[in-house]
C-alpha cells in the first residue's frame, strides 16, 4: 500500500483525487489556501503552495521510519509493506474520521463528500472540480441541525463542530503524542478516533484503531486463525510489533484478509429528514 492511496477517502475524495493519472491534493495551510500535485511530478499552486511543497516528502512517505520493523509471523513476512505519509493537515483527517464514527463506510462517505460539496469551495492550480476542505469556521458557523441533510446525525454533528472550535490548538501540535492528548479532551472522541488521525498526520506506525468494528476480527484471524477477536485479544497478538502496531493493522486489512463473516450487512441510514 502506498502513502498516496492512504491520503484520499476513496478514489473519488473530492479533496485529494487522481486524475489523469496525476495525485492532487486540495488543502488549508496556514498561508492560505493551496493544492499540490504529487505524483508523478511535484508542483503546487495558491497562496498555501509553498508550505505544501515543504510537506511533500512526507506526504509521499518518505519520511516513514522502518527501523526495528522485521515481522516473524509467516503471514506478515508473505505482505506487500505499507508506506505511511505525513501530511500535517488535522482537521481535514479529523472531519473524516468524524464521519465514519460508527456507521459503514459508504454512510461515512456520503456525509464526507456532501459536506465538502456544500461549502464548495474550488482549489488554487489547474484543476477544476478540486474542492479545498471545508474551514472550521464554516463548520462552526453551521448549527447540528444543518448537518443533517449532508448525513450526520446530532450527535457527529456536534463532534464535528467541538473539533472546529479547537482546531486552531489541534494543529499547534507538534508530535502524535500532543495531538493525541488534544483530541482525547474533545468530548466524543475516542482511541479509534485519534489513531486514525495520528496515523495520517504524522505517520504514527504504532497507532492502532481500538474499537474498530473490524479490526480486532481481521488481526485475529490473520494472526492466530481466530474468526473473532476483542480490542484486548488484538493488542495482545501486535505486542511483538510494538513500534509499528498500526503498520501491522494495515498491511493486513490492505491484504483483504477479513475475518469470516456472520450475520446481515449493517444497513445505510438516512438523516435527511430528521
Amino acid at each position: 500500500m502506498s502513502a498516496l492511496s492512504l491520503i484520499g477517502f476513496t478514489r473519488y475524495d473530492p479533496c485529494a483525487r487522481w486524475i489523469d493519472g496525476s495525485f492532487w491534493l486540495a488543502a488549508r495551510t496556514p498561508h492560505g489556501p493551496g493544492s499540490i500535485r504529487l505524483h508523478p511530478q511535484v508542483e503546487a499552486h495558491g497562496p498555501g503552495g509553498p508550505w505544501l511543497l515543504e510537506r511533500a516528502p512526507g506526504m509521499l512517505g518518505e519520511l516513514d521510519d522502518v527501523t526495528g520493523f522485521a515481522p516473524e509471523h509467516p503471514l506478515l513476512k508473505r505482505l506487500k509493506p505499507v508506506t505511511l505519509p505525513r501530511t500535517g493537515l488535522v482537521f481535514p483527517r479529523l472531519m473524516r474520521a468524524i464521519c465514519e464514527q460508527k456507521v459503514t463506510g459508504k454512510e461515512a462517505y456520503q456525509a464526507y463528500s456532501a459536506i465538502v460539496r456544500h461549502f464548495r469551495e474550488e482549489a488554487p492550480g489547474p484543476v477544476a472540480g478540486l474542492l479545498l476542505p471545508p474551514s472550521p469556521e464554516a463548520i462552526l458557523g453551521t448549527p447540528y441541525w444543518g448537518f443533517h441533510a449532508l448525513g450526520l446525525e446530532q450527535r457527529r454533528a456536534e463532534v464535528l463542530r467541538r473539533a472546529a472550535f479547537e482546531a486552531p490548538r489541534l494543529e499547534s501540535c507538534v508530535d502524535s503524542a500532543a495531538l493525541a492528548k488534544r483530541l482525547l479532551s474533545i468530548p466524543g472522541i475516542g482511541p479509534w478516533t485519534v489513531a486514525e488521525v495520528t496515523r495520517l498526520v504524522f505517520g504514527d506506525a504504532d497507532a492502532v484503531s481500538v474499537g474498530d468494528f473490524h479490526m480486532k476480527n481481521f488481526v485475529s484471524w490473520a494472526l492466530a486463525g481466530e474468526p473473532r477477536g476483542t480490542d484486548e485479544r488484538m493488542l495482545e497478538l501486535l505486542q511483538p510489533y510494538a513500534g509499528h502496531r498500526g503498520r501491522v493493522c494495515l498491511m493486513i486489512e490492505s491484504a483483504g484478509l477479513g475475518a469470516p463473516r456472520y450475520g446481515p450487512r449493517a444497513p445505510i441510514r438516512n438523516f435527511r429528514s430528521f
